[in-house]
């Protein structure tokens, strides 16, 4: 395990230090948390971008315009 040093201004470290203790959890635990949450939206991104490279921008357009004359339908 890793320990981390960062500087933030007085008025976040409080924000944070009492979002922690609205939710029952340690600050440690809250950056824990949040690091998580933005690695795993990181790794979403990543991966829809690599499949988007791959697809055919064509068959997507194609897909959409059949979402959409569905959507006005209902």
């Amino acid at each position: 395990m890793s320990t981390l040093t960062i500087r933030l201004p007085d008025s976040t470290a409080d924000r944070l230090k009492s979002l922690a203790r609205s939710r029952g959890l340690s600050v440690n635990k809250l950056i824990e948390e949040l690091s998580a949450q933005a690695l795993a939206a990181y790794d979403t991104e990543t991966r829809f971008r690599a499949l988007a490279a791959l697809g055919d921008p064509k068959q997507a357009l194609r897909i959409l315009s059949r979402l959409d004359r569905e959507d006005r339908r209902a």
